[in-house]
């Protein structure tokens, strides 16, 4: 779901804009006769893990192909340029950004030999530069600094305009879910905890983490990137375990805007068991922090307000779809 939803949420707001959109499937869900009726593609939007597949196609049939990427800007500027980047033994470069550490980057990325997950990085980090613009679910405020990098040609040259089209709402069905239970509990006192769809847990962990959850409100995340946007849409302080792939990249984002904490000596990928004690005494630690709650509200407001008219949401969005016409015209 990390790539699927945030597609759903892109196709919804660019429909309530008056921008016709049409799904393409691996499988054909109408006729040939009722895609006829459908009007002609005016451009595509591809997920970025289908880069390199699609790019080609269109530029064979001469239409505009606009990259989505599912991640945050910072993740970007990694995806990007990784085919280019020499680093040291404990740290990866990106121009004119701090450095990555070695320790945040998944293990079979840093391999030799190649392997599927390196071979999908730098194959479809090479394709988006051939690519009509790239867009970026996220807040051009709080990663201006990796989308001015990106725009200003300094992660890497010949790369498109790189759009922050804003936090993308939920769709209706998502906030209209039946939660009664969690409806008739106290406010601030249900802490919410999400690995996400793909991380595999240990038994010996999930005990320790069933054990040591006191309830005091709050979201225990592995910080995917669609956990965080939704954490900062609802306003929701987070306590990261990043477990895989950009997570990492993502829970010292959600660190340095305030949104919440990132125990870092918590292993990833699983490792050593952290034990309930310590669960429980981190948990009241970053639960209780008012300062953390008042922030992560800071965060949804600005969110909201981002996609009002003049908002920087909105633009992002005005943009994209300008873009949209004139390559149509």
């Amino acid at each position: 779901m990390g790539h699927l939803t945030p597609f759903l949420r892109l196709a919804r707001l660019l429909a309530s804009c008056n921008v016709k959109v049409t799904f393409i499937t691996p499988e054909p869900t109408v006729s040939l006769a009722e895609s006829q009726i459908s009007p002609p593609l005016s451009a595509l939007v591809t997920d970025m893990s289908l880069t390199a597949a699609v790019v080609p196609i269109t530029e064979a049939l001469k239409i505009p192909n606009f990259i989505f990427f599912t991640s945050s800007a910072k993740m970007l500027t990694l995806f990007v340029s990784f085919h280019t980047l020499a680093g040291s033994k404990d740290y990866i470069k990106i121009p004119t950004l701090e450095p990555i550490p070695r320790s945040w980057i998944p293990p079979s990325l840093l391999q030799d030999t190649n392997n599927l997950l390196k071979t999908y990085i730098i194959e479809n980090g090479k394709s988006t530069t051939k690519s009509d613009g790239i867009l970026v679910n996220t807040l051009e405020s709080i990663e201006q600094s990796s989308l001015l990098a990106l725009n200003g040609g300094k992660v890497i040259e010949g790369l498109p305009l790189v759009t922050a089209i804003g936090l993308l709402p939920p769709l209706y069905f998502e906030d209209h879910q039946p939660l009664a239970w969690l409806d008739d509990q106290p406010a601030g006192s249900v802490v919410y905890v999400s690995f996400g769809s793909r991380t595999a847990i240990t038994r010996e962990q999930l005990r320790e983490l069933g054990n040591g959850l006191p309830a005091v409100g709050g979201f225990l995340s592995h910080c995917g990137w669609n956990s965080v946007t939704e954490a900062m849409w609802h306003g929701v302080h987070v306590l990261a375990w990043p477990q895989h792939g950009d997570q990492k990249i993502n829970a010292d984002l959600v660190e340095r805007i305030g949104l919440g904490t990132w125990e870092k000596s918590w292993s990833w990928g699983g490792g050593e068991i952290v034990m309930r004690e310590q669960i429980a005494e981190k948990i009241k630690e970053v639960m209780g922090n008012k300062l953390l709650r008042s922030q992560a509200m800071r965060i949804r407001e600005e969110a909201r307000n981002g996609i009002e008219l003049g908002g920087g949401s909105k633009k992002g969005l005005t943009e994209l779809i300008k873009m949209l016409k004139k390559e149509r015209s």
